[in-house]
């Protein structure tokens, strides 16, 4: 009886050493199969088109994988699952917008979404823009998030701001007023002594003017001069934009100023009432704030526009009604023109 009882056991032995080479073989073929799957092409290797994914915020690893499986991003969100935890990125990937190329290998998934590589948006402010069209932008864009209070007039900084989807539109306006007050405060401390001009704010104030009266960038730093020059002697600024920033918060008016409306008092009649008007009327980039605070030197009072979209400046007013003169010719041959159509 011992015989059979000692080949049982032998038999049992050479079992259990087969099943463990079975299971190892079996391991081993997952760890190729999974090692495939990570550096190999992703399953939309053939569509050519990237795949945008959205990875929520507080989402685990689990959700995520099965996010990336859903999306035809990868192959199993078990081995995404599985390759995650054996390279140590499963507590660090970051929530967010994510493109990836098509077929891109697991691997690259998995970097892409460690590092934090969401796809970034962006949004531009022109100069000159008011706050209640900066905030019109924003409401406009589909992929931020929550409520916005209006800024106070010039208290941002006209750019183009990068942002993340659903990202709150409160979080954009705040890194744009941040770099309004960088850039202000830099500017002050090496502005030319002896402007009139007391305060910062006063200094966007007379920039948010520069800023409106002009479509050609090299003409900052000579309107710039114009004002500061009339500042000091106390002659009125008499700028258009004012006018209609004080009829309309500065929306475009559609048509001439009016001379009821010259004559008008908004509180931001320049032609009315002296020195600078209450608040800025748009606002200023970096250029304006940079004239204003650093005008060239020059005895210039006046300036008119002069038919080729930047103005004739004069230092006196028989030169500068001179250059009106030949404004008004020009707006005469051009509505001349327009009606010979």
């Amino acid at each position: 009886m011992s015989r059979p009882a000692g080949r049982a056991r032998r038999i049992s032995r050479r079992a259990a050493g087969g099943g463990a080479m079975v299971a190892a073989g079996v391991a081993l073929l997952l760890a190729l199969a999974a090692a495939w799957t990570y550096a190999g092409p992703g399953p939309r290797a053939a569509s050519g088109e990237a795949t945008t994914v959205v990875l929520a915020r507080g989402s685990g690893l689990a959700a995520i994988g099965r996010t990336l499986e859903e999306a035809g991003v990868v192959t199993s969100a078990g081995l995404f699952t599985l390759a995650a935890r054996l390279t140590g990125a499963a507590s660090s990937l970051k929530a967010g917008e994510y493109e990836f190329a098509s077929g891109a290998p697991m691997s690259r998934v998995l970097a892409d979404i460690r590092a934090g590589k969401v796809v970034r948006r962006s949004v531009t402010i022109p100069e000159g823009w008011t706050s209640g069209m900066v905030v019109d932008a924003l409401n406009a864009e589909p992929a931020l998030s929550g409520a916005l209070a209006e800024p106070p007039e010039g208290a941002i900084l006209p750019d183009t701001y990068d942002f993340q989807r659903d990202e709150p539109r409160e979080a954009v306006i705040a890194r744009m007023r941040a770099a309004h007050d960088r850039v202000l405060a830099e500017l002050w401390a090496r502005r030319q002594p002896d402007l009139p001009l007391k305060t910062p704010y006063e200094a966007v104030i007379l920039a948010s003017v520069v800023e409106k009266e002009t479509g050609v960038a090299a003409e900052r730093p000579r309107v710039a001069a114009v004002f500061v020059n009339r500042l000091r002697i106390g002659m009125p600024l008499q700028s258009d934009p004012t006018i209609i920033y004080g009829l309309t918060r500065g929306r475009p008016l559609g048509r001439g100023i009016r001379a009821s409306e010259l004559a008008g008092d908004t509180g931001y009649n320049t032609y009315r009432i002296p020195g600078l008007p209450p608040t800025p009327i748009a606002n200023p980039g970096r250029e304006a704030l940079a004239a204003v605070l650093d005008p060239p030197r020059s005895d210039e009072l006046y300036f008119v526009a002069d038919g080729t979209g930047g103005h004739a400046f004069a230092t006196n007013y028989p030169d500068h009604q001179k250059n009106v003169d030949r404004w008004r010719a020009i707006e005469r041959e051009r509505a001349a023109a327009a009606a010979g159509k």
